[in-house]
């Protein structure tokens, strides 16, 4: 592709004087639209966060044939060795390779950046990404705060990016299938959906703290939250801890919230309360082992149920996802339910399908309705390409990402000031009369990574 070809493929346009410095991008000049790119145009990829995630990342996006991966980006150099050679197995020429992504975000043959980092790294390459001129595919959840997620939003609207979150779900065919019944009022009045999230996943005991393993820049790991001494359990097991994520209802469970939320075509609760902690056994972790959550929508209710301490609830094996079966709904780990006055429609994230349950007969299941369902992964990926080649918002835009995570935040929240009931205001995004609250909405932020007030 020559010089001129590229300049009119990437989607920031002129970026004379782009730098990021100091941890915020610098914008001397930038030209806020986005030029669709011909077919036969490759679209140049930097992956930042080499954790488990990111191998079927790569994998997925070499696959396709119209993506080059030029860079990779971790605080642990040991990561790099297997992503390189998944690379150049492509046939590929080996990406670069830094600890620092902003690299990357300087480099103007970068499109498009894909984020496979820990949660409390999701926000801050993404908002820099979109100042800096890249269209962003981040994992979830969508952010660690409420206000970061806002901020995404803005910086994906100031900049004009496509920012697509990996909730697959909302690419998933028989997924569409499933919201188009429910539209077309063929479940009748819904008044209650329970969203489950089951399995097992012990806690840890509290481990002193030690010397980093050899090539990690724990610093640099830890970004934006405190600064603090090496601890395994934090940097191994960061899923659990509040200065990270969220707890499971926001490493899994926000798959199904953002699945049940977009069938029910629902955006804002009114109230939000939760209960829960950790029942089974004393352990390091911060987030709670049994959650269940409630959500009145005003003319509906939704609750969130977590257990990890149920190893015979299953999640949906590949065999389902991928084949003509559906799963054994009682037992299955992340199923959604959804009644309505004329049927039960239980639904299964990543495949699975959906079937619809009517009044028994002589005591013998009835299904009214069915589809099967399949892996969306691939799909997904293919939505995020097609909307940064034909300038249009993703199926999984980040204002739908930002809001199902918010609802996981908001529990969270609850749970964490002693299960008060949350009365939230959609406009201002805060909770009524909460202070407390609305404090917890954002966190406090550590030099050079912060993000701004204005994006």
């Amino acid at each position: 592709m020559n010089q001129t070809n590229r300049r009119e493929f990437l989607s920031s346009g002129a970026k004379a004087g782009l730098g990021v410095v100091a941890g915020a991008s610098v914008l001397h000049s930038v030209v806020r639209r986005t030029s669709a790119a011909s077919p036969n145009e490759k679209i140049v990829l930097g992956m930042i966060g080499c954790g488990g995630r990111m191998g079927g990342l790569v994998a997925g996006f070499l696959e396709r044939g119209d993506c080059e991966i030029a860079w990779l980006a971790d605080c642990n150099a040991n990561k790099f060795p297997p992503f390189v050679s998944q690379v150049e197995a492509s046939g590929q020429k080996a990406p670069q390779t830094t600890d620092d992504f902003r690299r990357i975000l300087d480099d103007k043959a970068v499109d498009a950046i894909i984020v496979a980092t820990p949660d409390h790294w999701h926000a801050i390459p993404t908002v820099w990404g979109c100042q800096a001129g890249k269209h962003v595919y981040v994992e979830k959840p969508a952010s660690h705060s409420p206000w970061e997620g806002r901020k995404m939003v803005e910086a994906a609207r100031k900049y004009n990016r496509v920012v697509q979150l990996g909730t697959q779900g909302r690419s998933a065919p028989y997924l569409i299938k499933a919201r188009k019944y429910i539209r077309d009022g063929k479940l009748g009045k819904i008044d209650y959906v329970r969203v489950f999230n089951q399995k097992s996943w012990p806690g840890e005991k509290a481990v002193p703290d030690s010397e980093p393993p050899q090539g990690l820049d724990y610093a640099k790991w830890l970004g934006p939250a405190p600064l603090a001494p090496y601890n395994a359990n934090h940097h191994l097991r960061w899923n659990h801890f509040w200065q990270f994520s969220g707890g499971d209802i926001i490493n899994d469970g926000v798959h199904q919230m953002d699945i049940a939320r977009w069938l029910i075509d629902k955006d804002y609760p009114k109230t939000v309360f939760c209960n829960g902690g950790r029942y089974t056994q004393p352990c390091a972790f911060d987030s709670p082992d049994t959650q269940v959550a409630l959500f009145d929508y005003g003319d509906m209710l939704m609750s969130f149920e977590l257990t990890l301490n149920t190893p015979y609830m299953l999640k949906i094996d590949p065999e389902v996802r991928d084949g003509d079966l559906f799963p054994y709904w009682l037992q299955c780990a992340t199923r959604i339910e959804i009644y309505g006055s004329e049927g039960l429609l239980m639904v299964g994230r990543h495949g699975g399908g959906w079937q619809v349950f009517a009044r028994p007969h002589q005591r013998q299941p009835v299904v009214a309705a069915q589809e099967f369902g399949r892996f969306p992964d691939k799909v997904h990926k293919e939505d995020f390409v097609d909307a940064i080649r034909n300038n249009r918002r993703p199926n999984a835009d980040i204002e739908e990402g930002h809001r199902s995570t918010l609802l996981c935040q908001l529990a969270n929240i609850s749970l964490r000031l002693g299960s008060v009931k949350l009365d939230f205001d959609p406009k201002s995004e805060t909770c009524r009369g909460n202070e407390q609250a609305n404090a917890m909405l954002k966190r406090e932020y550590r030099e050079p990574w912060i993000i701004r007030d204005n994006v």
